[in-house]
Formats: C-alpha cells, structure tokens, sequence
C-alpha cells in the first residue's frame, strides 16, 4: 500500500514540476497557484505512504536506502513550501522538484521489503535521533542547490551575460536570506541529531563517542558549518563566501549520508 501512495506523490511532484516548467516558459503565473497545490498535495500523499509504511513495519521508516531517500525527499519537500512562503521563491521549484522527484525515483529503485530491526535499533532513540539529522540534511541539501544558483547569477553579472529567464529567478540578495535561513534552521537539528545520537550511542553501546566513521564524519560537517555560521555572524561573510562554504558542507554531508556506508564499514553498517 505505501509504495502504491509513494508512486502517487511521485506522480503529484512531478506533474508540478511539469507546471513550474510550463510557468517558466510561457510566464502565465496564474498556473502558479496550480502548481504549489500539487505540491502540497504530494507531500500529503508522501506523509500518508510514511504513515503506512510506519505501522506495516512498526518502527520509524529510515533505516534503509529505500526509506531514507524517501523521507529525505519528504523533508525537502515540507522545507521548500516553508521557504516558498516567506520568500516567494516559486522560480526554485523548477530547480528543487526535479531533484526531489529523483531522490523518489531512487527510492523506489532500491529493495522496499520490511525487515527486522537489528537489535541495537530497537529503540525509542531511533525516531528521535534520525529525524534531527534528516531535518538538518534536508535542509543544507536545499542550500547547496541555492548556494550554486548563487554562483551562476553573480557570475553571470560579472561577465554582463544575461542568463536564459534571469529575470523570473530570485535576486542575489534573496538567495543569500534563503542560505542565512538555511543556516538557522539546519544548523541546530544537525546538533540535535548528533547530541541525540551520542546519547543513544551510549545507552546502546556504552560509550557515547567511538569514533565510528560516520560519527567522525558528522563531527568534520558539523565544524564546517559550524566555521561558516561563526565567520557570518562575526566577520559577516555573506554572497559568494556563503556559497562556497554552503557546497563544501553539503559535499561532507553527503559523504557521510552514502559514502561512509559504502565505502566503511563501522557500528552504523546496518543495511
């Protein structure tokens, strides 16, 4: 059933991305409200498949690469609405969707059969700690794709070179509020999650901190960010600055996300 309704939002994302195309292309706005509630409604229809999937596993629906692009997709999706109402950014759904309808593609690639829990992840710690992390990495996952579109305007500035539909995209100074919000809310769930994480680390384990690869590499990603958001509030690094560090970050925490599974074995080697 939930995979059926994951097809479904699928489905949904991408009929809005179609839209926000069409909008692009032919400037007829009156579309837009057209596409934001398809989108809305995806994300409905992605929390119902959550929902499901959650009481047909009876545990919180992240412990695989099926169910972790999954949700990721979700986040991504709920943050791009919340940022769509404060800045007005409905341009960047031409940008965000696609790449959120192919984090769902790859979902839906990978084996979707509900296995038991190994023993260590039978805890109330689970949800808790994965849904921080996810949050944070959804979040800077949106800044990376921000903090580009950054660099390609300013750079086409620069070089006086008018970049097709420049006009309909945000402005620089509004791309570098929605990386300073980025920042603001990502940051602190990135924290959570590994506070959370070294907690349950220790009930589970004994030891709080083992040095496992993928806590080192959440530890490197966090610094990164955390220089970033120290550099911006007291030097005031801004623009071009905020982006670089944006996309340095993101590519750690996508090391850590795919890379320290496949190319480290540790004590988060489950799947």
């Amino acid at each position: 059933m939930n995979i059926y309704l994951l097809y479904g939002a699928l489905i949904l994302y991408l009929a809005s991305t179609s839209l926000y195309l069409f909008i692009l292309i032919t400037n007829k706005t009156k579309m837009e409200k057209v596409a934001h509630y398809m989108l809305i409604l995806g994300c409905f229809v992605h929390l119902l498949s959550l929902i499901v999937r959650y009481f047909q596993a009876g545990y919180a629906p992240i412990t695989n690469l099926h169910e972790s692009l999954s949700f990721l997709a979700f986040c991504i999706a709920g943050f791009f609405l919340y940022l769509k109402k404060i800045y007005k950014i409905q341009s960047m759904g031409i940008i965000i969707l696609p790449l959120l309808s192919l984090l769902l593609i790859l979902a839906l690639a990978h084996p979707a059969e509900i296995k038991p829990l190994p023993p260590a992840l039978k805890s109330w710690w689970l949800p808790i700690h994965t849904v921080f992390i996810f949050l944070g990495n959804a979040i800077f996952f949106v800044a990376f794709f921000v903090s580009i579109l950054y660099l390609i305007i300013e750079r086409g500035i620069k070089k006086k070179k008018k970049l097709t539909f420049s006009e309909k995209l945000p402005s620089l100074d509004t791309l570098d509020r929605v990386n300073y919000k980025c920042m603001s809310c990502g940051f602190p769930f990135l924290t959570i999650g590994i506070i959370t994480g070294s907690i349950w680390a220790g009930l589970a384990w004994g030891s709080h901190w083992n040095w496992d690869p993928k806590e080192t590499w959440s530890l490197i990603t966090w610094i990164v960010y955390a220089i970033l958001i120290h550099n911006r509030l007291t030097i005031g690094w801004r623009g071009r600055k905020t982006a670089y560090m944006m996309i340095l970050g993101f590519l750690f925490i996508l090391f850590t996300f795919l890379g320290v599974n496949f190319l480290m074995k540790g004590l988060h080697s489950y799947v």
